[in-house]
Parts: C-alpha cells; sequence; structure tokens
C-alpha cells in the first residue's frame, strides 16, 4: 500500500502546495478541505497531471466523528498515514472584546486546538505502532503573540502552540516527529489572503510586495521546508519552527 499524507485545511495556498510536494516524492496526498468542492478538485487534478497520487474530501473538522472517521478510512483502503498537515486556519477577524461572541471565541479554539487534538488522538496509535510519523501544524504569529483585536485567535493558537509542546514530550521519544511551524508573515495564498483582501487589493499587494519583489511568502517554497521537516534524520528534529519572508520584521521586533 502507498504511503500517506493526510492534509487538513488544503485550500490553494500552503495546504495544497505540501500535498503536492508530497506526492511528487511518492505519496498518496490526500486533500481535506471545508468548502470549494470545484477547488478541490483541481488541486487533486493538477497532482495527478503531474504523475502523482492524490484523493480529495469535503471534511468539516468541527463536525463530531468527521476528522476520526475519514483518518481510519484512509488507513485502511489507501495505506498508511505516515504524515499529517494540520493546515486549518482559526482566525475570525479582527475584533475588539465586546465584538468577540462565545460562539465567536470557542470556534477559534476549536479549529485550532480542539482539532489538532482529535487528529493527533485518532493517528498516533497507528503511527506508534509503526514506530515512525510526521505531524506538521502550521501556526501564526499569534501563536507566539497576542494583539489588540485577535482574542480568538491568539488564544486559540497559543493553546495550538502549547499542545504541540505536550504532543511532541509524549510522541517524540515513541519515533513520531511533532513540529509546530510559525508561518510570520503575508503568503502569497489566494483562499485565505486573496479573500481577505479581495480580488484587487491582493492583486496590488502582489505587484508592489510579492511577485519578484519576494515580500509575500510562496506556498510552494513553504512547502520544501515542510517536506524537508519531514526527512529530518530524527537526531537532529526542529521541534518549532518560525517563517517569513526576508523583508519582513520578525514577530519578536514587529
Amino acid at each position: 500500500m502507498q504511503p500517506v499524507c493526510l492534509v487538513i485545511g488544503a485550500g490553494a495556498g500552503i495546504g495544497g502546495n505540501v500535498a503536492k510536494r508530497f506526492a511528487q516524492e511518492g505519496y498518496h496526498a490526500c486533500l481535506c478541505r471545508r468548502s470549494d468542492e470545484a477547488g478541490l478538485a483541481r488541486l487533486v487534478e493538477e497532482i495527478k497531471d503531474e504523475g502523482g497520487s492524490a484523493s480529495g474530501y469535503i471534511l468539516n473538522a468541527v463536525e463530531e466523528g468527521t476528522i476520526e472517521e475519514r483518518a481510519m478510512e484512509i488507513e485502511r483502503d489507501i495505506g498508511p498515514i505516515e504524515a499529517v498537515i494540520y493546515n486549518l486556519g482559526a482566525q475570525i477577524g479582527d475584533r475588539n472584546l465586546q465584538a468577540t461572541s462565545y460562539r465567536a471565541f470557542e470556534m477559534g479554539w476549536r479549529l485550532a486546538t480542539f482539532g489538532l487534538f482529535r487528529t493527533a488522538s485518532v493517528v498516533t496509535p497507528k503511527m506508534e505502532e509503526r514506530g515512525r510519523g510526521t505531524i506538521l501544524v502550521t501556526s501564526a504569529t499569534a501563536a507566539v503573540r497576542g494583539n489588540k483585536g485577535q482574542h480568538s485567535h491568539a488564544a486559540a493558537m497559543g493553546g495550538r502552540r502549547m499542545l504541540c509542546q505536550s504532543l511532541n514530550a509524549e510522541f517524540g521519544p515513541k519515533g513520531i516527529h511533532v513540529a509546530h511551524i510559525i508561518i510570520d508573515g503575508a503568503v502569497d495564498a489566494p483562499d485565505t489572503l486573496g479573500k481577505m483582501l479581495g480580488p484587487e487589493k491582493f492583486q496590488e499587494l502582489r505587484e508592489t510586495r510579492g511577485m519578484e519583489h519576494d515580500g509575500l511568502m510562496l506556498p510552494t517554497k513553504i512547502a520544501d521546508t515542510y517536506y524537508h521537516l519531514h526527512q529530518q534524520h530524527r537526531s537532529a528534529w526542529s521541534h518549532e519552527v518560525d517563517m517569513r519572508s526576508f523583508s519582513d520584521l520578525p514577530w519578536w521586533n514587529h
């Protein structure tokens, strides 16, 4: 059976490009996303057109049992999940405290922290049996710095970071590599930044900061780092990595 890279949060930015990168190396990429079936199908077809192997699934990670059922089906029907990319965002927008409802605050936690907990709970037993596996978790600046208007996002991502540390402490000695990856900058991704800004402002930003300027993080280059982390020798594993464009100030100076 073919080894599997499971991507939860497979949009056209980081998630989709990481799936493509693993598929180039012989993995079957299982791409999961909440909506946009047409966009999901395009990503799967692009991987297949390049000679890779992939399948796509619409998955609402907040719904009870969805992550667990999908992971078990993949293990049974496709192959062993060797790598998991947990790439779900939890950004609900810039809101002051009074504008942040209980429901909105909880949603950030469900996406960022509880969803990762559920994913780890279902994939680690099989990884532990095999004595190997990788869990790569996309995170954000909010994991290390809380800003005004980011009550839900900072709390959710801070929880994600601490959960990754706990998972690493338990499963690292069992051969499972857990890495927390802080994306400390704007990513040239139409499914995330593009939707937040709208098509005109996104294109303007690409032309002024991105493209040949390299001021926006390129998903294909981010994907190279994800695959590198997966390939690291266990004598020199990285647990936390922060990434940004060369022209951006790092989180601790900005």
